[in-house]
């Protein structure tokens, strides 16, 4: 086959799954030097008078050229066609607080942005994750007595950690010691979705990082803290602080939290609202096996992925999973009769992040659309859709249902 470019663009994603693959390849100059694309197995090859380039696929992805079909050139894109592919999952790569038998060690608390420890070797005997908010009916309902934990919020003790959705609860009665974060009053609605944490108006604080002054949580109680998993990292004290770029941690953190919530609880759509009570991003999980490769093609060779320029480094030649959402932005009182909907219906689940998380989700999300080929930003009412790249620190991510 043949197509123009000047300067192509080649989009592949792959559907582990599906064992498919959606192939454009972009023109961004109407009119520019024909150029012929041979596709074989393992790569792309682009031939122009110029040269030839050659896009090689990363190791565990096969292409099968003669299943192409569904060619057709759509404007502002290019050449879409479809071939069957073979994609390896990745192995279900799990962080440590997901199996309890790994969290006998100590540990310490680091303050993502800024490397500031919080806690500092904290020996954690007992992992475990918190009943979900609805715990206290289905309690109602099974028990032929009372219910023994009503009004009981859960508390961890010294060596626990306990997990929500997307936080960590301490005890840091222990840690007087030594520096702490600072606490800040802040009057707020409510200080979590979840019915057992629960405190009354006025009575909540921030926790602020003393070094980068990052909300990093809030307080529960005298003796307990809520950590933010997008805030802290949490590692073997033997261990160094692992420096990795904002937008990747937050991407790969969200990114577990919608993979793992959609497989326990079979809910797609979620709500993402700050600390303080406003609704921030409406999300709906599409599918979570997709590999994304974008590339641009030089004289040469390919030396740059523009989707993906900030997590590259210039060697870097593996693959990219992505988790895929719709998304709608629910600030300055955008969308708000949708997100009024979305908050009253049950099947809908709302995660609670910091204020200025949710603003740099935004953000990730907006860049993410906006390197999209143009046919693959919108779908139905939503006016977007995005990427959330997981490679770079997938050791934190589990694969899940779609």
């Amino acid at each position: 086959m043949a197509a123009a470019a000047a300067e192509a663009r080649v989009f592949l994603e792959v559907r582990r799954r599906l064992h498919s693959a959606l192939l454009i390849l972009g023109d961004p100059n109407e009119g520019g030097l024909p150029m012929d694309v041979c596709v074989t197995p393992t790569s792309l090859q682009l031939k122009s008078p110029g040269g030839c380039t050659e896009l090689w696929l990363p190791a565990g992805v096969r292409l099968v050229p003669s299943s192409c079909r569904g060619l057709q050139h759509v404007a502002g894109d290019g050449l879409h066609l479809r071939l069957q592919a073979r994609a390896e999952f990745c192995p279900n790569l799990i962080s440590v607080f997901n199996q309890s038998s790994q969290a006998q060690g100590c540990c310490t608390f680091y303050c993502q942005s800024c490397g500031e420890i919080i806690i500092r070797n904290r020996k954690l005997l007992r992992v475990l994750s918190l009943p979900h908010e609805n715990w206290g009916a289905l309690v109602d309902e099974w028990c032929c007595h009372p219910n023994p934990f009503a009004n009981k919020p859960l508390h961890p003790q010294e060596n626990d950690c306990f997990t929500g959705d997307c936080f960590f609860l301490v005890n840091l009665r222990h840690d007087l010691q030594q520096p702490r974060p600072e606490v800040a009053p802040v009057e707020t609605r409510c200080l979590s979705s979840e019915n057992h944490l629960k405190m009354k108006p006025k009575a909540n604080t921030k926790v602020i990082c003393k070094r980068c002054k990052v909300m990093l949580g809030e307080t529960v109680s005298s003796e307990t803290t809520k950590f933010y998993m997008t805030e802290i990292i949490i590692q073997p004290s033997e261990r160094n602080f692992p420096i990795i770029p904002r937008s990747q941690f937050v991407q790969s953190v969200i990114a577990q939290c919608l993979v793992e919530l959609s497989s326990a609880r079979s809910t797609f759509r979620f709500t993402l609202q700050g600390q303080d009570g406003k609704v921030y991003i409406l999300l709906w999980l599409l599918n979570s096996d997709s590999l994304v490769i974008e590339a641009l093609e030089s004289s040469t060779s390919i030396k740059k992925f523009p989707l993906l320029e900030d997590l590259l480094k210039a060697d870097s030649s593996s693959s990219w999973n992505a988790v895929k959402v719709l998304y709608q932005p629910c600030i300055k009182s955008r969308n708000a009769e949708l997100a009024s909907s979305w908050e009253s219906d049950i099947s809908v689940h709302c995660l609670t992040l910091p204020s200025a998380t949710c603003l740099e989700l935004l953000l990730i999300l907006s860049r993410s659309n906006a390197t999209l080929p143009p046919s693959l930003r919108c779908m139905n009412s939503f006016q977007l859709t995005g990427n959330i790249l997981t490679r770079p620190i997938c050791e934190r991510l589990q694969e899940g249902r779609n």
